[in-house]
């Protein structure tokens, strides 16, 4: 094992264990977080890095054998789920969060009140 080989098993290893570590940080908010809102915040954040940190990840562990040209293409293929999971996710989140503060789902307060008055008079 030559060292450039060394250095991207770790580099491989850390990225891969980072995504695990914001999924599960994700799954913890998701089942902590009182409402809805936080839960979405907490969900769609902690999955989108950790998507992007898992697919990195992987990409680069494809390139493991060497740089040729069915390695580099399925690396790449790797990276384009991670963009579009990247530009799609919050999008999605927002879209879902949009949704149901307009069906009138409230956000949580501490006292119980509502912080705006809705839906405007």
């Amino acid at each position: 094992m030559s060292i450039l080989t060394v250095v991207l098993n770790i580099v491989v290893i850390v990225l891969i264990s980072f995504g695990v570590f914001f999924f599960a940080t994700g799954t913890v908010g998701f089942l902590r977080f009182p409402d809805f809102y936080s839960r979405m915040q907490a969900t769609g954040k902690c999955d989108t890095l950790g998507v992007v940190l898992s697919c990195t990840g992987v990409a680069l562990y494809a390139l493991h054998d060497g740089l040729s040209l069915g390695n580099i293409l399925v690396s790449l293929k790797i990276m384009f789920i991670a963009v579009f999971w990247f530009l799609g996710g919050p999008t999605a989140t927002h879209a879902l969060l949009n949704s149901a503060f307009k069906s009138g789902i409230l956000p949580w307060t501490k006292d119980g009140k509502a912080i705006i008055e809705w839906p405007p008079k």
